[in-house]
């Protein structure tokens, strides 16, 4: 029989049982659903993690102190840590106003700035400046500059949340305040769409000026050009806005640039932040692999000049590599589970084909007898199968990708992935194929007299 001939058959078959193939391809039409959203989930998720750490460095290294109760009672009361953390992310490149160096405010500490190199060599400080006050400071990122080898920069922030007046506002609306020195646009990766950014004069001169993120910029002036050279009031204290940011999104600690405002980190700790402040110290390695070294020789340092207090420490490498981690153990869980609803599917083609080599033996006995051989029947029930289950893949893609808009709708991103398509169309020409082989090769088993005879 020729091959155009035996697909002529199969149309006719599949066409005069158009109910039975729908049901029977429900199986691989909700697998192949799965499979184009479970993808588009995982793309989404891990498009996720590259946004909330595009703007850290896998050599960015974080040093921050919470308050304990009995930190608490040690330092007089003070409170725990400030709201927010070090918003912006952690990495490499940035600009800054009057040509402020790359390491800490004016010029910058060089990685190990004592020439030492190796190892870590014990702070001269150590016993000297112990004190029940266990914030970190400025004078903490110099000792750690001068004392821990393979760095590039390191730097201090803070940040909370106060109430903000411009421009046209009628009533104050609460934004993040971030108090930073100028290598803080280094580190963070923060790059502005006019203006400068925080300079060593600034913070020394405790000037009275702020640079605003994207969205605050948009929400309170409507546009860059009208918020420069504007002035913000800031809990009641009115600042000089002398640079806006680019858009950055969100970051891993929950926080963005472009909601945030930045102000010279002593004039933010006179004004605002005063004793309650709870600082956050970044890091910057030269090299990822001597990350761990350095965080050891940072722990080392602060240990000297703090004895008996403990701070919390991270890299954003591990922060990486663990959020990828999870994005990939959730998209291969789920395509886990979209492959056990296509085999459940694949079952049901599988009993569907049964039941037609049952029903149409006769018609497999006069084929056979008219001169078709066993690999014409294997390749007509084998078409069969796969034309289900083909169908049942288109089906299940189009479904799942008018799907992913209503997903969106739950805020839950999802990205379309010409990978995700292909892969549930494979799963469902293999399905097809791997479970209608058998009913296939057992109606091409069929002897002729035997099915002519069959009632």
């Amino acid at each position: 029989m020729r091959f155009s001939e035996l697909i002529r058959l199969v149309w006719v078959n599949i066409m005069e049982n158009k109910f039975k193939v729908l049901l029977t391809s429900l199986g691989i039409i909700v697998g192949a659903a799965t499979i184009v959203l479970v993808i588009a989930i995982g793309q989404g998720s891990k498009a996720d993690v590259a946004d909330q750490f595009k703007n850290l460095s896998a050599g960015a290294i974080e040093v921050r102190y919470q308050a304990s109760m009995q930190g608490m009672e040690n330092q007089g009361g003070m409170p725990g840590g400030f709201p927010g953390g070090m918003p912006g992310g952690m990495p490499s490149g940035g600009g800054n106003r009057g040509g402020s160096g790359g390491g800490f405010p004016g010029g910058g500490f060089p990685g190990g700035g004592s020439g030492r190199s190796g190892g870590m060599i014990g702070s001269p400080f150590a016993g000297v400046r112990s004190r029940v006050d266990a914030t970190l400071t400025a004078e903490d990122v110099e000792e750690i500059a001068l004392f821990v080898p393979d760095i590039t920069t390191a730097t201090i922030s803070a940040s909370g949340s106060y109430g903000v007046l411009g421009y046209d506002m009628e009533e104050e609306e609460d934004y993040t305040i971030v108090g930073a020195y100028a290598a803080y646009a280094q580190v963070s990766n923060l790059e502005l769409a006019l203006g400068d950014f925080i300079t060593q004069e600034d913070t020394e001169d405790l000037s009275r000026v702020c640079v605003l993120g994207s969205r605050v910029c948009e929400e309170i002036f409507g546009s860059a050009m009208t918020a420069y050279n504007s002035v913000l009031t800031i809990d009641g204290r009115d600042y000089t806005i002398i640079g806006v940011l680019e858009s950055m999104g969100t970051v891993s600690s929950g926080i963005s640039p472009d909601t945030a405002v930045y102000l010279p980190y002593t004039t933010a700790e006179k004004y605002l932040f005063g004793s309650s402040i709870q600082p956050t110290i970044t890091v910057l390695a030269e090299d990822v692999a001597h990350v761990p070294q350095v965080m050891e020789n940072v722990e080392i340092t602060l240990a000297d000049i703090h004895p008996g207090v403990t701070y919390t420490i991270s890299d954003a490498g591990s922060s990486m590599e663990a959020a990828t981690r999870s994005a990939n153990t959730m998209s291969l869980l789920l395509v886990a589970i979209a492959s056990i609803v296509f085999v459940v599917g694949g079952i049901g083609i599988m009993n569907v084909l049964f039941v037609s080599v049952q029903e149409r033996t006769r018609e497999i006995g006069i084929l056979k007898a008219l001169g078709c051989s066993r690999g014409n029947i294997l390749t007509e029930f084998l078409m069969e199968a796969n034309m289900i289950s083909t169908f049942g893949g288109v089906m299940g893609v189009v479904i799942g990708s008018a799907l992913m808009p209503v997903l969106g709708r739950f805020s839950m991103r999802v990205e379309a992935s010409a990978g995700g398509i292909v892969m549930a169309l494979v799963f469902a020409i293999l399905t097809g194929t791997l479970f209608g082989f058998y009913p296939a090769a057992k109606a091409a088993a069929l002897k002729p007299i035997e099915a002519l005879n069959h009632e």
